[in-house]
């Protein structure tokens, strides 16, 4: 049996996360803004970021990714290939979940099998509906069969939480959302509704432990709110700030700023099945409309990247010299003045308050200047999501959205926002979809690359959707905190430090 090149890399990745400033040195909890509460804390129900960096710490995942972004073991200690599409996994053997229970090869079949499961209609299920089969050879060995070379499988399986099969088996969906039981470093402790998570450190953890005693993760709406919470001692790290509140820190000599280019691409969406956008030069008006330079430099403050691609450079499968309309105003007022009535039907864009407002405005102004009649549509998060994800009859007109899928590959953004299967796509496509297909479905990197060439180039002659820029995580921390921001945008409580200061 040959041994996945894989594995050699992944164990040498392993050796380099981030281990922490020591336990002693740590004050007793860490305080998190972010803008919103959790929408679940059931891993297989969401994937939000606010809900993804509170639950990734109660569960562990089948594979990670160090610091340096590099698939590194979890749960799985090293896997192989037994054929294209059979891949064995061996698992730990001295895991307990946080109830005391020992977690085994079953566990992950259940969490595989649960997360697959079309009727379980998890949003990830995109993400892994390749897999078609998992099975548990003994306690610490599974086999997953995909239905055809899957060359993301690695990619996505760090996103895999494994739950508790004998937890969730005997609670309903909702309890086992309210008190879930994981395996990871830190253990979930309440839940104040609207206000915070509290968790526990998990003293019995088989890897790298915490410093912090607890974690807090709260719920604060206002982005100049979390900055001053940052700078009254209130808070420890607080996320999603602009570059504006940015500089406010830099300046005022209290906290730092922690920021990196990310996986995350920001784009303006456009349901391609309703008017106006139905019509492909009114796609191509708003796509010379819209001034990418002009938003990154003159509003984000060059923290962000233009990206002409529905990939950021973080990820694979991002190619150089894509080429999309740029910004003419002046050819987007004549397009429109070509299709007079037909450009002139109003329509909305739908946003949330976790994203920079200051951009959802420019980019209304931006339209409004050439002719367009629209609007903005502003609604909480979880409607966001549900409205996004409904398909074709509910996704709104147009929207705002920054996407990462977490596993720093073409296909965990492509896939799930064009191809026609996908509850977030509206795009009905039948080159696109092939295309797509097919890089899925190779484990030819050469291949898959010239792949993703052709999917951008499709989208930037059709204009399906706007790529804006390839979107940086910007957080303020407290002076004491040791924490290196990641291009997956995930935040582990045990590889934050806290030198005392």
């Amino acid at each position: 049996m040959r041994i996945n090149k894989l594995l050699m890399a992944a164990l040498l990745a392993a050796s380099s996360l981030t281990v922490p400033a020591t336990m002693a040195a740590a004050k007793d909890m860490i305080v998190i803004d972010f803008v919103g509460e959790p929408n679940s804390l059931d891993p297989h129900v969401q994937w939000n970021p606010d809900s993804f960096n509170v639950y990734r710490n109660i569960f562990d995942n089948l594979l990670t990714r160090d610091d340096a972004g590099e698939i590194a073991p979890q749960i799985a200690t090293e896997w192989k290939y037994l054929s294209d599409t059979e891949i064995e996994f061996k698992i730990r053997d001295d895991v307990t979940f946080h109830d005391g229970e020992k977690l085994t090869a079953e566990d992950v079949v259940f969490s595989v099998k649960r997360i697959t499961d079309p009727e379980f209609a998890s949003p990830q299920l995109g993400q892994f509906n390749s897999i078609i089969d998992a099975v548990a050879k003994d306690d610490t060995t599974i086999v997953l069969t995909t239905d055809g070379p899957y060359p993301v499988l690695f990619a996505q399986l760090t996103k895999l939480s494994i739950v508790p099969k004998h937890v969730v088996e005997a609670v309903s969906k909702d309890e086992f959302n309210a008190n879930p039981v994981g395996s990871g470093p830190y253990k979930f402790e309440t839940w104040n509704r609207g206000v915070e998570v509290i968790l526990a450190r998990n003293d019995d953890y088989w890897g790298q432990k915490g410093v912090f005693e607890k974690a807090s993760f709260r719920a604060v709406p206002d982005a100049a709110t979390r900055v001053a919470n940052l700078q009254s001692g209130v808070s420890d790290i607080v996320t999603n700030i602009d570059s504006d509140l940015a500089a406010q820190v830099e300046s005022s000599g209290v906290g730092k700023v922690l920021s990196a280019r990310t996986e995350r691409v920001a784009y303006f969406a456009m349901n391609v099945q309703k008017a106006p956008l139905d019509n492909e030069q009114v796609r191509l008006a708003i796509a010379h409309a819209l001034d990418k330079e002009g938003i990154v430099e003159g509003i984000l403050g060059g923290f962000e990247a233009p990206v002409s691609q529905l990939v950021s450079p973080a990820a694979f499968g991002y190619v150089e010299g894509i080429e999309a309309p740029g910004y003419d105003p002046e050819k987007a007022k004549e397009i429109i003045a070509e299709l007079g009535d037909a450009a002139k039907a109003p329509f909305s864009i739908l946003t949330a308050p976790v994203y920079d407002q200051r951009v959802v405005q420019a980019i209304q102004q931006m339209l409004a200047d050439v002719g367009f009649n629209v609007e903005i549509e502003m609604t909480d998060m979880g409607n966001w999501m549900q409205r996004m994800q409904s398909g074709p009859e509910s996704i709104p007109q147009t929207a705002f959205s920054r996407w990462s899928c977490g596993c720093q590959d073409a296909d965990g953004i492509m896939y799930p926002i064009l191809h026609s299967s996908s509850g977030w796509a509206n795009v009905k496509d039948e080159e696109l979809d092939a295309t797509l297909d097919a890089a899925r479905s190779t484990i030819d990197s050469d291949k898959r690359l010239d792949l993703y060439r052709k999917v951008s180039e499709i989208v930037a002659s059709k204009n399906y959707v706007i790529p804006l820029y390839q979107a940086s995580v910007i957080y303020g921390a407290a002076e004491g905190i040791e924490f290196t921001p990641l291009a997956n945008e995930n935040i582990f409580i045990n590889r934050i430090g806290w030198t005392g200061e």
